[in-house]
């Protein structure tokens, strides 16, 4: 429990914050970093030099220093940290070096603004909300490893398959190495991939949706290969598992993490909206539904480039038409040739409101959706205009979590 003096301070650090948050986290990644270089192989550098990871760091910080006072105002995004750090690796005597630097990098970035008051309460409200993450993470670590075929930290994985789903998108087939039972999980979750990449110094590890139903003796992970867009830096992991990774090879996995999944006791209408490779965990989550809500009305509606771009398309169509519940709609921004004379879309161009609502049965049901920032943003302000209240938006980011305002 927080002193009523310390929750006075913290909060009048919010306005300092909203101004200088981004500095202080780029501040506290490089102290961290230049003391504990061990620490690189827990996090991404593409998102680390793109400014992804400082700034979803600024806005936690922001957000716990706003509702200190109500702390359970932020237990979702602390839970979805939560499994991020487990999926991670992420212990408990790291938390004490990440509070350490964190403080620094305040009083580096404020200066004299950052008074013996200021920091101590912050050092205290930081053990307590890290108090708050070592026994959430603890029980999630627990429980990952008892379940049946469970296990906690990372597990060797056999690549038994890899199939190229379209231009850009592959999927992995990964059977246990020790040939053992795998963990059941919730459509909608992940598995974190550990890779040594060679001639890098540290090891690499990323996130990647589970692509299939659940209760199969292998997990699947679709990955798009991150290296055609000249003004983003190439995904290091993803060219690695596309040109180098063959059948037969290793990789290392978390068991499976994440909270996007699917509400089992909604049966109204379900929308899932996604993407370019946004689509993995709504495959997943289309693969759950016919199966366990046979009875739900389902709309799976996709964008993408064309129909090279366009992964796992065979599998979703069979699905709908082995299920009439099931309704599909593919919106292509620029469709080939060939999507012309196959007539294989519905939409050209870009998904918007209208044909939304033209899909879509009713604005009263269950909305997820995931794919590219900027694709979500569409859904989302699309989805209020229409009325749809924020307890049925249901979304995940891909790398750090940021706003859809």
């Amino acid at each position: 429990m927080l002193s009523e003096q310390t929750i006075r301070i913290i909060k009048s650090t919010v306005p300092v914050l909203e101004v200088h948050g981004v500095a202080i986290t780029k501040r506290f990644y490089d102290k961290l970093f230049t003391s504990h270089p061990e620490l690189l192989h827990l996090f991404n550098h593409a998102n680390q030099k793109q400014g992804r990871q400082q700034t979803a760091l600024a806005n936690a910080v922001y957000a716990a220093a706003k509702h200190i006072d109500r702390l359970e105002m932020i237990l979702p995004a602390v839970k979805q940290i939560a499994h991020k750090h487990r999926s991670l690796g992420v212990k408990p005597e790291q938390y004490p070096i990440v509070g350490e630097h964190l403080l620094g990098a305040i009083k580096d970035v404020l200066g004299d603004a950052a008074t013996d008051d200021i920091l101590g309460a912050w050092a205290e409200a930081y053990g307590v909300i890290a108090s708050a993450f070592i026994g959430i993470e603890s029980d999630m670590y627990t429980n990952s490893a008892l379940q049946p075929g469970g296990w906690s930290d990372f597990r060797p994985f056999v690549i038994a398959r890899k199939d190229r789903e379209s231009d850009v998108i592959t999927s992995f087939y990964l059977t246990p190495q020790d040939q053992g039972p795998i963990a059941a999980f919730e459509a909608g979750q992940y598995v974190s991939v550990r890779v040594q990449i060679p001639g890098d110094a540290y090891t690499h590890i990323r996130q990647y949706s589970l692509s299939h139903a659940s209760g199969q003796q292998f997990y699947r992970i679709s990955v798009k290969r991150e290296d055609t867009n000249p003004a983003v830096p190439a995904g290091k992991v993803s060219v690695f598992l596309h040109n180098q990774v063959q059948e037969g090879d290793v990789l290392w996995l978390s068991a499976p993490a994440g909270d996007f999944t699917l509400d089992q006791a909604d049966t109204r209408p379900v929308t899932l909206l996604s993407g370019g490779v946004g689509l993995t965990p709504m495959v997943s989550m289309l693969h759950s539904l016919v199966t366990t809500q046979p009875n739900r009305q389902v709309t799976f509606i996709h964008a993408a480039q064309n129909g090279q771009h366009h992964a796992l398309r065979n599998e979703v169509e069979q699905l709908a038409e082995k299920h009439p519940q099931v309704t599909i709609a593919w919106c292509y921004a620029q469709p080939t040739a060939a999507d012309n004379s196959e007539q294989s879309y519905h939409k050209e161009g870009y998904l918007d409101l209208p044909w939304i609502q033209s899909l879509v049965p009713s604005v009263d049901g269950s909305f997820y959706f995931c794919g590219p920032v900027p694709f979500m943003k569409t859904v989302n302000q699309s989805l209020i205009a229409w009325g749809v209240p924020e307890s049925d938006r249901h979304y995940e980011f891909f790398g750090p979590s940021g706003a859809l305002s």
